[in-house]
């Protein structure tokens, strides 16, 4: 079982974010209190790993953002 359309959506716009301004996974994991090795885990393809509600809120307020800029505006 791979992952859904909407983690997906949500795992790449957290990517795109991070790598904007230039942070690693470990700076990322960092300030979300996680380890590299899930960061890792998350933006692999390789495994099923996905971010929680309440990691998207904090994820949210780690860029500087609304929840609306993370998640997809309609449905998938």
């Amino acid at each position: 079982m791979g992952i859904s359309k909407i983690d997906q959506y949500i795992i790449d716009r957290v990517k795109e974010r991070r790598e904007k301004i230039k942070w690693s996974q470990e700076d990322l994991a960092f300030e979300l209190g996680v380890s590299k090795g899930f960061i890792g885990n998350v933006e692999s393809t390789r495994y099923p790993h996905k971010y929680s509600m309440e990691q998207i809120n904090h994820l949210a307020k780690i860029f500087k953002c609304t929840i609306w800029d993370l998640v997809p505006q309609k449905p998938l």
